[in-house]
């Protein structure tokens, strides 16, 4: 391990202290050293609170401190104007000497401006350490960036043979309450929760956050191509009524773009079967968590419904974690070559 990507490794581990806190923003981390030695510490709250650059200066009892020191970033220093100043202006009246960057900014309208800024100003930059560990902080930043798609995650509790559904009649609950709970911080992670109108006529969902004190409300997205949801669900008439948005696009690319012109960053599907197998179909899942009951449910609803893969969706950076009787399975969807 390289003296730079020790620095880097702090600075990475201060960004994750506010992982899903600083939405629309990036999650960011900065140590500043001297002489071989951390002098500060800082990383971004959140949206419209002090960037992490502006948080380390902030640490310093003299910030006399700062000048001649070394600032490593997990992103890239903000060069323009937003809710807050520039922080490559910043970082030069404090007369830092280097800036050590992880990741480069992905809007395109910035990308590499801050760097080239500071260096046009005399400060020695060095980028790309550990990037790809830096980019992987914000994978939905990032991607949203890159594309003006949300980054998506499709969800759903399933049974050992694939069904999202027991019989009528029946008990419905197919996973236990711990991933149930697990469940709830994953919806508390993203900016909205998309379901079809199906599963809204089906089950009426609440589609909230609950037990999870202090999280945010998702807005919550009906796609409907074909018709709408009956005005009297959940979703219209409770206390978050205006946080719930119909979508009549004919195609689920088109429902998630027009989500991505509106900012939103992350979508969480969550069903119904036929919902998921659009998702799949078109290739527009990013990353998969499914919740895996143990039993053979028999019900009429399959979990990921007519999706016709040639090549298959595969996951990579897997992970199972136990989680009462369930399983819970994720990763990263890739598309195989085979």
């Amino acid at each position: 391990m390289t003296i730079e990507e020790k620095f880097m490794r702090v600075a990475i581990r201060l960004a994750r202290r506010s992982t899903g806190q600083t939405r629309p923003n990036p999650a960011v981390g900065c140590v500043l050293v001297k002489n071989g030695r951390i002098i500060a510490r800082g990383y971004h709250h959140r949206a419209g609170q002090p960037h992490a650059e502006i948080e380390a200066l902030r640490c310093l009892k003299n910030p006399a401190a700062a000048r001649g020191a070394t600032a490593y970033l997990t992103l890239e220093p903000c060069s323009t104007h937003g809710r807050t100043p520039p922080c490559t202006a910043a970082l030069l009246r404090a007369g830092i000497a280097r800036v050590v960057s992880g990741a480069i900014d992905p809007n395109p309208k910035h990308r590499g401006r801050g760097l080239r800024q500071l260096a046009k100003a005399g400060v020695e930059v060095t980028s790309g350490v550990l990037g790809d560990q830096c980019a992987a902080l914000n994978p939905e930043f990032h991607h949203f960036m890159a594309t003006g798609l949300p980054w998506v995650v499709a969800k759903c509790g399933l049974s050992l043979d694939g069904r999202l559904t027991r019989p009528p009649g029946e008990e419905q609950w197919i996973t236990s309450p711990a991933a149930r709970a697990d469940a709830m911080k994953l919806r508390a992670r993203v900016e909205a929760i998309l379901v079809g109108a199906g599963t809204i006529r089906a089950d009426d969902p609440a589609l909230t956050v609950r037990g999870l004190k202090g999280a945010e409300q998702p807005r919550r997205i009906i796609w409907a191509p074909r018709s709408a949801p009956a005005a009297k669900a959940k979703v219209f008439t409770d206390r978050y009524r205006e946080r719930t948005m119909v979508l009549r696009q004919s195609t689920l690319r088109a429902a998630l773009r027009a989500l991505g012109r509106q900012g939103i960053q992350s979508v969480l599907v969550e069903g119904g079967g036929h919902t998921l197998g659009r998702l799949f179909a078109s290739r527009l899942a990013n990353e998969v968590v499914f919740y895996l009951g143990p039993m053979l449910a028999g019900g009429s609803v399959v979990a990921v419904a007519g999706a016709k893969l040639s090549p298959p969706a595969v996951l990579a950076q897997t992970r199972v974690v136990r989680l009462g009787s369930c399983l819970r399975l994720s990763g990263r969807v890739e598309m195989s070559k085979a």
